[in-house]
């Protein structure tokens, strides 16, 4: 058997002791290769062929591997947990990509460890392939994520409400430290660990805060502008996470965990997805507020570290935080210019933006084809307005925004806004099938999301009036 070689340097576990548990993943008794990322594996510089089913199960070990799980905390629907880790979760270490970028390489469904705090350490093959499909879409709309080189069946049911077959999901990630992998050691008053962590995410991420006065304020600045980029990107293609937690905010800022998420597809403000967010605190109206909400917990935990004197690192904290919102509406405006084709900068940029949001709330539009179609509506109201079940906000509406118009505004429409998003109905339909055994709907529906920008009709249009209100778990 050839096993991938991955040309393995794990500096986690070599430079943070204290911070992971040594721990190798569960054998899959017959694994079994899904779908495998070629395009992904050229990057990593790593060949799969048809027997990388076992390393990437966890039924072989590739040479280098030095499998943990790591430790963090989390704030969970607003609720704080001292201790939460890999519960599922293998670290197998980290390579240098042919781009020179440094990647985690990571097993997730691979068995129990010390963190799984009775839980069985499993995944089932529908939310595996789930996270597989949705990172390679956000990959593909050029959003920062997380990305799957493979799902691989396990050859073993797992039990949820029903026996479901089991899967293995490789994921690659520029790291996994987390807004929880600070708290972890803040709860617990560890301040060298917390500065030792700080060093080593300013190493691998922001080098450049190395140099800076103080360069843990720095480090904060550097990751408030990349989740505030990120969460604009979330906005501008109606992505819903629906697991905000801190755990689930890395500070690479990449999407992290594709658990109750889905892409919003009429425009409502407190669109929810997850079954369990009763009280709307995930909706997408609210992704914006939690971005500074987890930020706030990132400053606390970091107080220690922005100044020796407490009272001072408050100071230098509530300074910090006054800045997310005007940071964030920043980079949201930037996106937004962007999808209405906009060139340059104008004072009334903001209120039509807004304006359109306004035009669209309650009015069944969907957000895809909505931003789509406004590349027709250049030069036909009726290339939009059917959309909307009361047209007359929206056609006052068209008339501010092509007067903000410059010439060649049809292909930067075009080109800003996709014709493809992983609709919730298709989704939904090809895990099913995939479940029963028959790849090829979810194969054909990772064709059209990997492609966003190409018109493929039968992947443009919403979910039939039958579909009803769709609810996502965490699954994965």
């Amino acid at each position: 058997m050839t096993i991938p070689a991955f040309r393995f340097d794990n500096t986690y576990k070599r430079a943070l002791p204290g911070m992971w548990l040594a721990v190798d993943p569960v054998p899959a008794p017959a694994p079994k290769a899904l779908v495998l990322n070629h395009a992904l594996a050229q990057e990593l510089g790593v060949a799969l062929g048809e027997d990388a089913a076992a390393v990437l199960s966890g039924a072989s070990l590739p040479e280098g591997a030095e499998p943990i799980a790591q430790a963090y905390a989390g704030h969970q629907f607003g609720g704080f947990s001292p201790q939460l880790g890999d519960g599922r979760a293998h670290l197998l270490g980290e390579v240098i990509d042919t781009k020179g970028r440094r990647r985690d390489i990571a097993l997730k469904g691979s068995g129990r460890t010390p963190f799984s705090r009775g839980g069985d350490g499993k995944a089932a093959v529908g939310p595996m392939l789930r996270e597989y499909l949705l990172g390679e879409a956000m990959h593909a709309l050029g959003i920062p994520t997380t990305r799957a080189l493979a799902v691989v069946a396990t050859g073993e049911d797992v039990w949820r409400e029903t026996a479901l077959p089991g899967a293995v999901l490789t994921r690659v990630a520029a790291s996994h430290v987390r807004v929880g992998t600070f708290q972890f050691f803040a709860a617990r008053g560890e301040v060298e660990k917390l500065r030792a962590l700080a060093d080593y995410t300013i190493a691998r991420h922001y080098p450049e805060c190395a140099t800076a006065d103080n360069p843990y304020v720095a480090l904060f600045q550097a990751v408030t502008g990349a989740q505030a980029r990120l969460i604009a990107g979330w906005m501008g293609v109606g992505f819903i996470h629906g697991v905000m937690n801190t755990d689930n905010m890395a500070l690479s800022g990449e999407t992290i965990d594709y658990g109750p998420c889905a892409f919003m597809e009429a425009y409502a403000a407190g669109t929810v997805f997850s079954s369990i967010d009763h009280g709307g605190r995930y909706a997408y109206a609210n992704q914006p507020l939690i971005l500074g909400w987890n930020l706030a917990r990132l400053a606390e935990a970091l107080l220690p570290l922005f100044d020796a004197d407490g009272d001072r690192a408050v100071d230098i904290a509530n300074g910090l935080l006054e800045g997310i919102a005007g940071r964030y509406r920043a980079e949201w405006l930037a996106v937004m210019r962007a999808k209405l084709g906009l060139v340059g900068v104008e004072d009334g940029d903001a209120d039509l933006a807004d304006g359109l949001l306004a035009a669209m709330e309650g009015q069944g539009a969907d957000w895809t084809l909505t931003f789509r179609r406004l590349a027709a509506a250049v030069a036909d109201d009726g290339a939009v307005l059917p959309l909307f079940a009361d047209a007359g906000p929206m056609r006052a509406w068209l008339g501010r925004w092509r007067a903000r118009l410059s010439d060649g505004a049809e292909a930067r429409l075009l080109a800003a806004n996709p014709a493809v998003i992983a609709r919730n109905h298709q989704v939904e339909a090809a895990l099913a099938a995939a479940t029963g055994g028959d790849m090829a709907p979810f194969h054909a529906l990772l064709a059209a999301v990997t492609e966003p920008f190409v018109e493929r009709e039968a992947f443009m249009l919403p979910a039939p009036s039958g579909f009803g209100r769709y609810v996502t778990y965490c699954g994965t």
